[in-house]
């Protein structure tokens, strides 16, 4: 931190939801069909649909583990301790997780410019109500009032919270999106999945979704591709459920922790091959907290496509991704291979603070550029988030 001459602009920050932020805005009489609390053997559950939810195992985030626990487990462990030992300590929520002057205060001692501000629970409950394409753009649309009322769109021109947009009503998702750009939103958060309409899932570049992706590419909007529950099935490799077992003796390691890379990789490729870029020019997408890990077999895969169907494309496949997407590597990720792949100028910075699994504090992630210039520094750390975070209308 001290090495920089300016703020950064973390492109993943976090808040932890308020206990009333999926009921707010919700009709009693609806919230069965959506989200409601219930209370098991002394705590307190989501029940999503009418089933509990045990995405995460204390969903009142009160106490909370602190911000960055298992850092040093993702790093690789170097004092060999067993992964639910990292998650013992606990404290009294804090208030900067739910309180956007709190917020912009722990910016300042964070020394950071801005920051981009994502669901902790909202990335994981589309997928329990996708059978209901009602109950979930209930729940969101309600969900994104809170979020505007709670944190803002822009709030001091430092707090950027991102609505959540579905495709699963085409309707309702052009009208919502109207709704947050008369909001003020810089940017939208979707997740990497499959559309389940009335009528299926759908991919999300089919043409039935072009009205929507027609108002995004004029209004030159970022779309944010957040990691969250996006459905994958681990095909009996492992027990269904998007959350890892930290507890007791039953951790172990599975295929589930590819399910994120694997959802990113399979929206941003699709996205490429149904030519969505060709038809919108101006869309611009940030994978947010999906890793880079996966960018080379893509690239790879791209290019064996563009050779065995000559014409296709139009252009290089890997050249109009890299005009169209902007790259957050997971910290652990290797950056250097990152911006091999990406140019310095499509790789943003995100801490992913205060999850446990993020930076303790998200300037620890400078030591990481050490091998960069100062002028790619600064784009990773600074330029390219405010680049995406100002609409570029067409």
């Amino acid at each position: 931190m001290s090495e920089l001459d300016y703020s950064p602009f973390d492109a993943d920050n976090h808040y932890y939801e308020a206990i009333d932020a999926f009921t707010r805005h919700v009709d009693p009489a609806l919230q069965p069909r959506c989200v409601q609390w219930s209370e098991i053997n002394g705590r307190k559950y989501h029940v999503i649909g009418g089933r509990v939810s045990r995405a995460v195992t204390n969903a009142t985030f009160d106490p909370i583990v602190k911000a960055g626990a298992m850092h040093d487990y993702f790093r690789g462990n170097p004092d060999g301790r067993q992964p639910w030992e990292f998650l013992t300590e606990r404290e009294p929520i804090p208030a900067a997780y739910r309180d956007r002057d709190a917020r912009i205060a722990q910016l300042d001692e964070h020394g950071l410019e801005a920051v981009w501000l994502f669901p902790t629970l909202g990335v994981l409950y589309e997928e329990a109500l996708k059978h209901d394409p009602f109950a979930v753009t209930t729940t969101f649309r309600g969900f994104n009032r809170w979020m505007e009322e709670d944190w803002g769109f822009h709030y001091q021109e430092r707090i950027f919270a991102a609505p959540y947009l579905t495709l699963c009503d085409l309707d309702w998702a052009v009208a919502e999106l109207e709704w947050a750009l008369s909001q003020g939103a810089t940017n939208i958060v979707m997740r990497p999945a499959a559309v389940f309409t009335e009528l299926g899932p759908r991919s999300p570049f089919a043409a039935q979704f072009d009205p929507f992706w027609a108002r995004v590419n004029e209004a030159g909007i970022t779309v944010v591709i957040h990691a969250g529950d996006s459905g994958y099935s681990l095909n009996g490799y492992a027990a269904e459920g998007f959350s890892a077992q930290f507890t007791g003796g039953v951790w172990a390691p599975s295929v589930r922790a590819f399910a994120i890379e694997r959802a990113a990789y399979d929206w941003l490729i699709t996205s490429a091959f149904e030519k969505i870029y060709q038809r919108f020019p101006n869309l611009r997408v940030a994978s947010v907290e999906n890793g880079s890990g996966f960018l080379s077999d893509l690239f790879r895969k791209l290019r064996e496509t563009d050779k065995k169907m000559p014409g296709y494309f139009g252009e290089d496949p890997v050249a109009m991704f890299r005009r169209h997407v902007w790259i957050n590597p997971f910290w652990e990720d290797d950056v250097n291979e990152t911006v091999e792949l990406m140019g310095a100028d499509r790789v943003i910075f995100g801490s992913d603070w205060p999850h446990i699994e993020g930076m303790p504090r998200p300037l620890d992630y400078v030591p990481e550029l050490k091998a960069f210039d100062e002028d790619d520094r600064r784009k990773i750390l600074r330029d390219n988030a405010r680049h995406l975070n100002t609409p570029q209308p067409a």
